[in-house]
């Protein structure tokens, strides 16, 4: 992510319970009666698993309620319908699933809209809401490692987040349509899922609008039709994507695709009142990506590009998967951070929101290497500059330790984390760095990681070298390190 200031400054929750909402459920008195009496003899759902519900929330350290224990998502086919005029989304979401442990309830992460049904397997399921939890009750319990599916039909006006650190995400309606952009929490004000980074999954996503606007998502293009005034647009993001980096933007677009010059495909989606203004920068993403594969390894996904809207639709630019987002046209630099995102955080993921830094230390420290490389400032230069800047902004916090869901996305995050590798680099040399980034972006490609794998790889790669003051002091320690 591109700093909702100071995230990057281009340079780049709990929610409180609502009251309870649960689908119609009714019983004649006696029968209720007898219900009650049977579930108080045997385990009331039926089956033999007499499974457990799943956890509401995976305990993130900054996001503890984001996410769900018990199961895994494969897949989410997503089925959307939007109306400018009266910002009404109805939606049919179905999740592939695999239950990691005996389950007789699972729970999805949902804030706002409507729940109209939901079913397991095709067959109907009782449901109940509770806050951003929409807790899903099976006919017959799930038996650990089967696969099912969930299927929610859920409608209404979706909401517009406000985060710790006082920016917007979620559902941001705009001038010509509404914008979806999730990260760290947003996506769950438009689809029920998994909705914390640990869990990746695949995506068709299908998004229906009034004739004459578009909508783009992440991945590529999978056909559109229209019919009675509406245009449906398909797209598919087939490698695993975790869902604060999916999105959605409506609107009147331009959409061009090119390729690079090694055949990858470049969708690029632009407001006609940016187009002039992008065009130039734009047109460098082959020349941005090629550079990139040549030093973090293979693009990870099948299509690459950008969206550029209005400048004020949203106040930061996002990393959303295959195809970035942009508040107006970005300067080279900024293109450069998040498409080095699509390495470092969209394909090599956070395990929790506190290893933050591998995403936006990397892409920053991209930038650094980008101006080296292109008659720039050196790193070294730029880590100068930094070390000797006045002011304690950047060290206000270890990077490994952001001090609060508020401060995800402030400066140590992003330059002292760069200032790390910067620190590993000077350590191991410049080929063993390259080998070493190369390295990294394989070895946890599609997955992701933490912190402690970060260091650990970085220990295996060079075996020789001690970098504990460097994990002591730029890593973890407090305050302006001491330089030598």
């Amino acid at each position: 992510m591109v700093s909702r200031p100071p995230r990057i400054a281009t340079v780049s929750r709990s929610a409180p319970l609502a009251p309870a909402e649960s689908a119609p459920f009714r019983l004649p008195r006696l029968a209720a009666v007898r219900v009650l009496l049977v579930c108080a003899l045997t385990a009331c759902g039926g089956g033999a698993v007499d499974g457990t519900p799943g956890g509401t929330g995976v305990r993130d350290p900054y996001f503890p309620k984001a996410g769900n224990g018990g199961y895994d998502v494969a897949h989410y086919a997503l089925d959307l319908s939007y109306t400018p005029g009266s910002r009404r989304l109805t939606g049919t979401a179905t999740l592939t699933a695999r239950a990691t442990r005996d389950l007789s309830a699972l729970s999805l992460d949902l804030k706002g809209l409507d729940v109209g049904r939901v079913t397991v397997d095709g067959r109907e399921a009782r449901w109940n809401r509770a806050g951003q939890e929409l807790t899903v009750r099976p006919a017959d319990d799930l038996g650990e490692g089967r696969t099912f599916r969930v299927t929610v039909r859920y409608s209404g006006v979706p909401e517009t987040i406000t985060d710790p650190d006082g920016s917007a995400e979620g559902w941001l309606p705009t001038a010509d349509g509404a914008l979806a952009l999730g990260e760290p929490t947003g996506s769950m004000a438009w689809f029920p899922g998994n909705h914390h980074p640990s869990d990746k999954a695949s995506y068709d996503i299908s998004v229906t609008v009034p004739r004459g606007l578009r909508a783009v998502s992440n991945g590529e293009p999978r056909g559109e039709t229209s019919a009675r005034g509406r245009t449906t647009f398909r797209w598919r993001a087939a490698e695993p994507m975790a869902s604060y980096a999916a999105t959605v933007a409506i609107g009147d677009f331009a959409v061009r695709r090119t390729t690079t010059g090694r055949g990858l495909p470049v969708y690029v989606a632009v407001d006609p009142r940016q187009a002039a203004a992008a065009r130039a920068v734009l047109a460098r993403i082959p020349d941005v990506v090629e550079w990139a594969e040549d030093l973090f390894g293979p693009y990870p996904f099948s299509a690459t590009g950008a969206i550029v809207d209005r400048a004020g639709d949203a106040g930061y630019a996002l990393e959303t998967r295959d195809r970035p987002f942009f508040p107006g046209a970005p300067g080279p630099r900024l293109l450069v951070h998040e498409l080095a995102h699509q390495w470092y955080g969209n394909s090599v993921t956070p395990r929790t929101w506190r290893d933050t830094w591998l995403n936006e230390g990397f892409a920053t420290y991209a930038e650094w290497l980008w101006e080296e490389d292109h008659g720039g400032d050196t790193a070294q230069e730029t880590f100068d500059a930094l070390y000797a800047a006045p002011g304690d902004r950047i060290w206000a916090f270890p990077p490994a330790r952001p001090a609060g869901a508020a401060h995800l996305f402030d400066p140590p995050v992003y330059q002292r984390g760069a200032m790390v590798l910067h620190k590993i680099r000077q350590a191991v040399g410049d080929d063993a760095f390259r080998a070493l980034l190369r390295g990294w972006a394989a070895e946890h490609r599609h997955g992701n990681a933490d912190t402690g794998d970060f260091t650990a790889y970085v220990e295996k790669s060079a075996p020789g070298e001690d970098f504990s003051a460097i994990w002591e002091e730029w890593l973890y320690g407090e305050g302006r390190p001491k330089r030598p």
